[in-house]
């Protein structure tokens, strides 16, 4: 049963559609969006806006400025800027981080073009895909489901580019034993990391579902949507962290060849063999050869 939004989502989208009523006064503005926890109904009093306003033409600074002025004139605290193509920018506005991606509607759809056409298999991109199908839109209805009805519809070249991607596993429990004496719990848990990245990332191309490692977040939640997973799977991928090195790396090779085995029976296409060669294997000891110095 899903749970209603809570009071602080309800209070972001509010401020979320006061700044949105300003900027699409634009001319050129043709839709905006309200994603990120807003807009799933999760968010507290640590919670941002997360806001997309879409144009024909990017706004000048000047019309920002004008724009901010209109909201009690709150500078700028970061701006990543791309023009021609789109910039983000954010500032405070009663005490609340709003964050602001302006962007053209030609490189919007440009964008999901290489998403959906597997080109971007796993950049953030995909963050915005799935950002997409949770936003409310606060302008331009038409156009923003219209958006919503392309990514919806998940291509079975981009799960299939997707698992080939992230079937990767280096394999940290044939050495286990030996990184524990190492002095390498850095780079242990690098591993660790990035185990838990691929393995998400063949689950999601699996099931059909964006993510991107950049920020990823609400780990169990995403799992628990999946058709196809290992049972307990988030818990497990938690273990891989366990200050046991051992026992986390036997942890991680059993949730591979589960994550294979579910390849293997559900995109039967992909060639699983390099991954699955990786289980079950140790590293051995060399021996000085007898009679040699």
């Amino acid at each position: 049963m899903n749970k209603p939004p809570t009071p602080e989502s309800e209070y972001l989208v509010g401020v979320a559609s006061r700044v949105a009523a300003i900027l699409t006064a634009n001319p050129l503005a043709r839709a905006a969006m309200v994603s990120g926890s807003a807009a799933e109904g999760r968010a507290d009093r640590s919670s941002d806006v997360d806001l997309m306003v879409y144009y024909d033409a990017l706004p000048e600074d000047d019309e920002l400025v004008a724009a901010r002025a209109r909201l009690g004139g709150p500078p700028r605290r970061w701006s990543i800027d791309e023009r021609p193509h789109g910039f983000v920018e954010a500032f405070l506005l009663d005490g609340i981080e709003v964050q602001i991606a302006h962007l053209t509607v030609d490189q919007w759809e440009r964008d999901i073009d290489a998403v959906l056409g597997a080109k971007e298999v796993a950049s953030p991109l995909q963050k915005a895909m799935s950002g997409t199908l949770i936003a409310r839109p606060l302008y331009g209805e038409a156009l923003v489901s219209e958006w919503k009805s392309r990514i919806a519809n998940f291509p079975d070249g981009l799960a299939r580019a997707m698992v080939r991607h992230y079937l990767r596993f280096f394999a940290l429990w044939g050495v286990a034993e030996v990184v524990a004496r190492r002095d390498a719990v850095v780079w242990r848990y690098e591993m660790c990391v990035e185990a838990a990245q691929n393995l998400l990332g063949v689950l999601a191309g699996l099931n059909r579902t964006y993510y991107t490692p950049f920020q990823f977040k609400r780990m169990h939640a995403m799992i628990d949507g999946l058709a196809f997973a290992p049972h307990d799977c988030a818990e497990r991928i938690e273990r891989l962290f366990d200050a046991d090195p051992v026992k986390a790396a036997l942890e991680m090779e059993e949730l591979v060849r589960e994550v294979v085995a579910l390849v293997q029976q559900h995109m039967p296409e992909v060639d699983t063999s390099i991954a699955e060669q990786r289980l079950g294997w140790r590293h051995q000891p060399w021996a000085p050869a007898v009679g040699r110095c």
